[in-house]
């Protein structure tokens, strides 16, 4: 037997802003044409995690509709049945992140 002592690199977070819990009713598709309901259970200001009906493909490129804040299009990073993580293709800006999360939200 071989015994090694390691010292556990610490732990980062890569994420390139915090996420916010949330509870929001949005809708996949492109204008009119809404396809399905999803829910959105945490945002930040470059990307969201999802709940949805229908699963979803790493890799796709979706129109997200987010209350307060209307259309945005995001790419699917990673997917796991029914949630799914997207990377919005235009960071949302400190106002309409607050817009949908509230003025409680932490920005950092």
């Amino acid at each position: 037997m071989i015994a090694a002592e390691f010292e556990p690199a610490p732990k980062t977070d890569r994420r390139r802003s915090r996420r916010t819990a949330t509870a929001l009713d949005a809708k996949l598709g492109r204008d009119g044409l809404d396809r399905a309901l999803c829910k959105v259970t945490n945002v930040s200001l470059h990307g969201a995690r999802l709940h949805t009906y229908s699963p979803l493909e790493k890799g796709a490129s979706i129109w997200l509709t987010l209350p307060r804040i209307g259309q945005l299009t995001a790419t699917i990073v990673w997917a796991d049945d029914f949630e799914a993580g997207c990377q919005f293709q235009e960071p949302l800006d400190d106002v309409a992140f607050t817009k949908l999360v509230g003025a409680n939200a932490d920005l950092g």
